[in-house]
This record gives C-alpha cells, sequence and structure tokens, in this order.
C-alpha cells in the first residue's frame, strides 16, 4: 500500500513538473512572440535641448511607447555623448524604447558616435532599438541625384544600392548586427535592398496614402523586413501638420494596414521647434487608445498585387514624375499611373506595388496579380 501511495505521489509529482515546465515554455515563447510583434507608437523629436526632450517624453509618455531622437545638433554635430545619453536614460526611465538618429559614423565633429553605438545595448537593452541611418535616401536619388555615368535603369539601380550599401556608415552598422531605419517617400524595394531594415513610409502633403502603403508594404514583404508610417507635413508653413482628426485617420490607415511603426514627426526647422498642438497630442491619446483596444484586430493584408518592371525606379508622386531622378517620365508612365489609380479606386489597402524581381516568387504570395501593362478589369 505505501508502494503504491508512493508510486502515485512520485506520478502526480512527474505530472505537475511536467505541466509546470510545459506552461513556462509556453509562457516564455508567448512572451517572445509578444516581442518580436510588439507595435511602436511615438514622436519624432528635432530639437536641440535636454529640457526640451524631456518636456515632449513627460507629455506622450503615457499614451506612446517609442521616442526617436533625430536631432542633428545632438547626435551629429555634438562632441559631448552625455547630451544624447542623458535623453536616451530619461526615455528608456519614462519606459519607452527609443531609435537614435545619425548622419554618419565617418564625417562627425568627433569619433564618439561609434563607441557610443557599439555599447548601446550594453547600456539600454531592449529599449534601443536600432539607428535612423540619414534620412530620404530614395528622395534625394529622386530629386538631387548625384551626377553618374548610368546609361539604363539597371544600371541606375546598381548604382544607387551600391553607393548606401557599401558606404562606411551602412557597413559599420550591418557588421554589428545593428538594425537600420529611415524614413521615405519613394523608391521603398530599393532602400531595402540597400541595407535598410525598416522604412517609414511618408504620410504627408498630398500624396495618395493607399499607395505608400502599397509600395513600402509590398516592398518589405518581398524581403521580408519591417515597414511603418511617419505623419509629416502637410503644408509647407505653419500649421505644417494636418488637423488632429487627419493625423488620426492616417495613423489608423497605418496600423490597420500592418505597420509595424507609426510615428509622428515634431519639428519645424526654421524656428527649431515642435509642430505638435493640444489637437494632435489628443488625437494620439485617441489612436493609442484605438490600438489598446484593437490588439487582436486582424490586419488588412494585401490580396492584390500590381506588378512594376524590375529597376524601374519612377517616382509615380504624379504622371510626369522623374525616374531615378535622371529621365523623364517614358511610355511606360501614363500606363502605369491610370492602371494604378484603377486598382487603388478598386482595392484600395488589399493593393501592394511590387517590383518584378527574378529573385522572389510573386504570385504565390497573392490571390491576383496584374503586371504593369495588363489590362485592368
Amino acid at each position: 500500500m505505501r508502494i503504491t501511495k508512493v508510486s502515485g505521489f512520485i506520478l502526480i509529482s512527474i505530472l505537475v513538473i511536467s505541466i509546470s515546465v510545459t506552461s513556462i515554455y509556453v509562457f516564455y515563447q508567448q512572451r517572445n512572440k509578444d516581442s518580436k510583434e510588439k507595435f511602436f507608437f511615438g514622436v519624432s523629436y528635432g530639437q536641440n535641448t535636454v529640457e526640451d526632450a524631456k518636456t515632449i517624453i513627460d507629455k506622450v509618455k503615457n499614451f506612446t511607447n517609442l521616442f526617436i531622437i533625430n536631432s542633428f545638433p545632438i547626435t551629429v554635430n555634438n562632441t559631448n555623448p552625455e547630451v544624447l545619453n542623458e535623453i536616451c536614460d530619461y526615455a528608456a526611465k519614462s519606459d519607452l524604447y527609443f531609435i537614435v538618429y545619425f548622419f554618419s559614423f565617418y564625417l562627425t565633429v568627433s569619433d564618439w558616435q561609434q563607441e557610443w553605438v557599439d555599447t548601446a545595448k550594453q547600456n539600454w537593452g531592449e529599449k534601443f532599438l536600432g539607428v535612423y541611418l540619414r534620412d530620404e535616401p530614395g528622395g534625394w536619388q529622386m530629386e538631387k541625384p548625384e551626377p553618374t555615368n548610368v546609361t539604363t535603369y539597371g544600371e541606375a539601380a546598381e548604382n544607387f544600392i551600391k553607393t548606401i550599401s557599401t558606404s562606411d556608415s551602412m557597413e559599420f552598422l550591418n557588421n554589428k548586427s545593428i538594425p537600420v531605419f529611415t524614413s521615405d517617400f519613394v523608391l521603398y524595394y530599393y532602400d531595402y535592398l540597400s541595407g535598410y531594415d525598416t522604412v517609414f513610409a511618408e504620410f504627408g502633403w498630398n500624396n495618395s496614402r493607399i499607395r505608400q502603403v502599397g509600395l513600402c508594404r509590398g516592398a518589405s514583404k518581398m524581403l521580408n523586413k519591417n515597414w511603418g508610417a511617419i505623419i509629416t507635413w502637410t503644408y509647407m508653413q505653419p500649421p505644417y501638420l494636418g488637423s488632429g482628426s487627419e493625423i488620426y485617420e492616417d495613423m489608423t490607415t497605418a496600423y490597420d494596414a500592418g505597420a509595424k511603426y507609426v510615428v509622428v514627426f515634431d519639428y519645424e526647422k526654421e524656428n527649431q521647434k515642435g509642430i505638435l498642438t493640444e489637437e494632435h497630442f489628443l488625437a494620439m491619446e485617441q489612436f493609442w487608445e484605438y490600438v489598446s483596444s484593437n490588439l487582436n484586430k486582424e490586419k488588412i493584408k494585401a490580396q492584390v498585387a500590381y506588378i512594376l518592371p524590375n529597376y524601374y525606379g519612377w517616382g509615380m508622386r504624379h504622371p510626369d514624375d522623374k525616374i531615378w531622378g535622371i529621365w523623364d517620365a517614358d511610355e511606360k508612365s501614363s500606363i502605369i499611373w491610370e492602371n494604378l489609380n484603377e486598382l487603388e479606386t478598386k482595392y484600395g489597402l488589399l493593393l501592394d506595388i511590387i517590383y518584378d524581381d527574378p529573385q522572389y516568387d510573386i504570385k504565390e504570395s497573392y490571390y491576383q496579380t496584374f503586371v504593369w501593362n495588363a489590362t485592368i478589369n
């Protein structure tokens, strides 16, 4: 009888331990999954002082979880890393993740930036998400292209990718496995191919949000990268940003379409000040409540893909936009423009816009695909 009780006790103990181990395993698997799939929302800070940074952090810390230190004077033209360290410390203690902007690790007034990146993970752990390296690489190519001897679209694409991917700064970050971020309004696919891990599509001016999502999300899907959206200027003069209701719509559009990051830009260069008003803060707080209420909501996934010719770096902002910033719109441009307008009207956020790159299996990822010159019906 005693043997039976002991045996039963051992059996029950083994069962309890087994269940406990399984529960712990599931817990940590879920925690890791939650961390991997975490959504980030916050402000891009461009001002110049620790005090201003702390003020905006205090203002938004209850309804954001991300802070981007996007200040040239603090991270580039500064010989004292303690200014940046103080802001990062304050963000982390406020339970915010953060990303830090750098223009270069070899063209700055001092060499503390390299050492700073080397120790950032050690100092702040998971709160340090990575480096925002330069800004709008595709936009610069489109609007201020460097003189080159390229004669074809393919050569232009290869030159763009090589220039960025082999730069000292990109190689420095990639070699250290530091995630690299930027924002842009064109050529997202080629930004990713150049070494960026995450690109923020710029929601601003009068550009099509559906088109920006389709291009950026489509590129990230093809290359298995992350994407986000940054709410930027609507106007070139005060009030710069759209109304609270307008930026709220932009934020929910990006979130519903599956963006991993949503950021609001808060800087006006001429007076070196922030541009967010109480109306915008209220919209951001309402958006955070929307996110909290829709954590389990199924995101809008692209069902349809429009396939552009490979290497066709056309800006697609208007019918006469440049190709790679070098060539005028060609005979394909008007066809693509009309097709995109029709597809966006018909499919909305169900549409991705991708490139016909033979390295990737495109058609297996979508229910329906349209080649650039196909008849849309």
